[in-house]
């Protein structure tokens, strides 16, 4: 989906530097990379879950948090999953069309599952907002949330029927070697204002005194 060269380690300077030698990238980009330090960035950019905002206030294991709150006052940007605040900028995921596991060739519009209720399954941060927007399409569902980052076996969605099993995408890369024809894959695509690329342009093109 990212349509660029991806690199995954636990080490992230590691990925950096493979990404550095083999595809000639000058612009990097790390999906959870604050709390990572050994890694230099020039550009900060702080996702914050609207509807949850900061549970409890501690970080883990205690809490939700992966940084203290204090630490948004050092970022460049922050981006609320939601309605932003003066200065936030708003970012809304919107449901695309669906497609099969077991061939990807094979895809349709949420709306082709209103009707009987369909399996959703969900092992992210926050499954209840993917039923939710579900729900919203008009479908009826038997939900089956899965803590994140869950690790799939073909038992774990065994549901003893066969209507079909509707996950997100992050799920899907790891239900694909073990799919059915009835498990399918919902898209997704993140809607962030305008306003953030070009600042985060500008920014870039200051540090590496092109601006």
């Amino acid at each position: 989906r990212a349509a660029c060269p991806v690199a995954v380690a636990p080490q992230r300077v590691a990925a950096a530097q493979m990404l550095l030698t083999r595809a000639a990238c000058d612009v990097l980009i790390c999906d959870d990379g604050l709390q990572h330090y050994a890694l230099a960035r020039d550009v900060e950019i702080a996702v914050v879950d609207g509807a949850r905002q900061f549970g409890n206030g501690w970080r883990l294991p205690a809490g939700p948090l992966r940084e203290s709150i204090a630490r948004l006052s050092t970022v460049d940007f922050v981006v609320m999953h939601g309605a932003a605040g003066a200065v936030e900028f708003a970012m809304q995921l919107e449901l695309g069309n669906v497609y099969n596991l077991h061939a990807t060739s094979k895809m349709c519009e949420l709306v082709a599952f209103r009707g009987d209720a369909v399996h959703a399954v969900a092992g992210i941060g926050h499954p209840e907002r993917f039923f939710r927007q579900l729900r919203a399409a008009g479908l009826q569902l038997i939900e089956h949330p899965f803590p994140d980052h869950y690790a799939y076996t073909a038992r774990d969605l065994k549901f003893d029927d066969e209507r079909p099993v509707l996950m997100t995408e992050k799920d899907a890369v790891k239900c694909r070697r073990f799919a059915t024809t009835h498990y399918w894959a919902v898209s997704a695509h993140a809607r962030v204002d305008e306003r953030l690329a070009t600042l985060v342009i500008e920014k870039l093109k200051k540090v590496s005194g092109n601006g």
